[in-house]
């Protein structure tokens, strides 16, 4: 029986994954760097570690990897950050989760300050214990560590009794190495193929259809 979940956040919880793409491509384009937003948004999910290797040689990123990455973090807070929206029916999935006496955790590749504002944009601020962000990883997904540094915050219950929620085969790669079951989201925009293959266990919608589902989903 299920007694925490750990949830992804963009993508899975708020509709960003299109706006942190274009704001990559933005950034890029500042250092004269032409990249298509169709190759970029494959990677939506990563964090700039182990997305900027897919676009930048070793030296581009030590001379100016990390401009890029704050670049993009100033052009998505500043011309998207507005208007991005949670999906339907994230507060009441929440809300059953805590009736249901479970634990949440937010487990994001995102900046700290970032986590915090789709605390508010998805209006969950109180039903979450606690959350992670890139600051408490040493890598990013799809390596386990924003998993196991979760985790650890819940109090390190039994990995069966913990669930992870997400939207990218990177998600669903990161949990399985970090020996916890997933379920996959299809609102992030990313195949089904693809997250099955990567170790998703059941595949839903989105939040709404996560709370639809809850009884079943939390006796997995």
């Amino acid at each position: 029986m299920i007694q925490a979940f750990i949830f992804d956040v963009d993508g899975t919880l708020i509709d960003s994954n299109d706006f942190h793409a274009e704001a990559w491509q933005k950034a890029f384009e500042k250092y004269d760097k032409k990249v298509p937003f169709d190759k970029i948004r494959p990677h939506i999910g990563k964090g700039a570690d182990t997305l900027l290797p897919e676009f930048l040689s070793e030296k581009e990123i030590e001379e100016f990897g990390d401009e890029i990455a704050d670049l993009r973090g100033e052009i998505f807070k500043d011309e998207y950050l507005s208007r991005v929206k949670p999906f339907p029916k994230v507060r009441e999935l929440f809300q059953r989760i805590k009736a249901d006496g479970k634990q949440i955790a937010l487990a994001s590749s995102a900046n700290e300050d970032e986590v915090e504002e789709y605390k508010k944009i998805a209006n969950i601020e109180d039903l979450v214990e606690k959350s992670t962000s890139a600051d408490d990883a040493e890598k990013s997904k799809p390596e386990p560590d924003i998993f196991q540094a979760a985790l650890k915050l819940l109090g390190n219950p039994a990995p069966e009794t913990v669930l992870v929620v997400g939207d990218t085969p990177y998600d669903a790669e990161a949990a399985t190495k970090a020996k916890l079951k997933i379920v996959g989201v299809l609102c992030g925009n990313f195949p089904e193929k693809d997250l099955r293959e990567k170790g998703c266990v059941e595949i839903y919608r989105d939040p709404a259809d996560l709370l639809e589902n809850y009884v079943k989903i939390v006796s997995l």
